[in-house]
């Protein structure tokens, strides 16, 4: 007994459901019954050699007609369907070229502004020649103090200002000599004296360590030391690297520097230097007259320097009638608080975002003398 063949839709009914599909998916299924291998169209097809041959090429004909139709009908609903999708699509991802430029992600990082004006300032001082310098963070108190001349009774050698380290066995016997956190960079003057030969220039940027802490001070802070040794260095040499020094690092040809007498153990004659500023609505710019120049500005301590002590050059094995040079020492904390108007050191060190973001510059940023030490539209109102 032969299966009775399922009849075929009506075509205006086929059509009307291909031309009121949705979507491609309902499109796809409808296809699926209309044309597929279980469709009704394909279980014609394949009896059509069993007809009479009288028949059998009328109904081929009338059938391959109808699938011709619902394939051309499906194909261009299909088209319909995809470009509709396709404007959906753009119109769900559309973007605004008239907003900013997605910042990638690595651009939201931002240095700390004392790596910032520790980047600085290597970057002036090698305009100049000098070369830089690294030491140990823990030294011993013959570097620290003794061979830069720092007498036994000095305040600076007592332990309320200074941290030493327990007192250890050296394997033998004995006591190991002294150790502490070096309170300056000084001692790498000593280091690099004792394994070079002169003349030297360079810089030592470095951590240091002090038991003090309060708005403007804390136990950690960071320092750079300059050191410069030759034949003929004299204080307008000196006077003019400092001059030169402020003046690139605060951006502002108007920095003037002044030298009062002073005492350091290390250096002699020693000397404060102080830079010149004005207040512009509770803010502190670097340059303004000095005071009594005539523009309205101010005197403010920023350096300690002096000519190299004799007996500095002779702990560090150098002949003190034949060389003689110059040395100075600031801190990177106290300068970058002051370029980038930050109103207590304390908050350099509470690794806040916030504040790193408010502060900080782009890793993407490179300082240099021709192209700008620092982002000419700092975020926020800096100093």
């Amino acid at each position: 007994m032969t299966t009775p063949l399922p009849p075929l839709p009506p075509m205006e009914e086929t059509l009307r459901r291909v031309k009121e599909a949705r979507s491609l998916t309902a499109l796809e299924a409808l296809r699926v019954s209309l044309l597929g291998r279980k469709s009704a169209m394909a279980a014609h097809l394949r009896l059509i050699g069993r007809l009479p041959p009288k028949d059998r090429a009328a109904r081929g004909t009338s059938l391959n007609e109808s699938r011709q139709t619902l394939t051309e009908a499906l194909e261009t609903r299909k088209s319909v369907l995809t470009k509709e999708a396709r404007e959906k699509t753009l119109v769900q991802n559309a973007a605004d070229i008239t907003l900013p430029v997605a910042q990638p992600p690595f651009a939201f990082g931002r240095l700390h502004p004392i790596a910032q004006a520790w980047d600085e300032m290597v970057e002036i001082f090698a305009t100049l020649g000098f070369s830089l310098e690294e030491g140990p963070e823990i030294e011993t108190e013959e570097h620290n103090f003794t061979a830069l001349n720092t007498p036994e009774e000095h305040p600076a050698r007592d332990p309320s200002d200074t941290f030493y380290f327990p007192s250890r066995k050296d394997g033998k016997g004995g006591s190991a000599p002294p150790h502490l956190l070096r309170c300056h960079t000084s001692p790498v003057q000593i280091r690099a004296m004792r394994a070079g030969a002169p003349p030297f220039r360079f810089i030592a940027p470095g951590r240091v360590y002090r038991r003090d802490s309060d708005q403007t001070h804390t136990p950690m802070f960071h320092q750079i030391e300059g050191l410069v040794i030759d034949r003929d260095c004299h204080l307008g040499h000196l006077k003019w690297v400092l001059t030169h020094f402020l003046r690139a690092f605060f951006e502002n040809d108007a920095v003037e520097i002044r030298f009062r007498p002073h005492h350091f153990p290390f250096t002699e004659p020693s000397l404060e230097a102080d830079m010149s500023y004005r207040r512009e609505g509770g803010r502190i710019i670097a340059g303004g007259g000095g005071g009594g120049g005539g523009g309205g500005g101010e005197w403010m301590e920023i350096l300690g320097c002096g000519m190299v002590h004799p007996h500095v050059l002779e702990a560090s094995g150098l002949d003190a009638r034949e060389w003689q040079g110059f040395a100075f020492g600031t801190g990177i904390d106290r300068l970058a608080m002051l370029k980038y108007g930050i109103p207590d050191l304390r908050q350099c060190f509470d690794a806040n975002l916030d504040w790193l973001d408010f502060y900080g510059v782009s890793p993407l940023f490179a300082p240099s003398l021709s192209g700008g030490l620092s982002p000419k539209t700092p975020k926020g109102e800096r100093g």
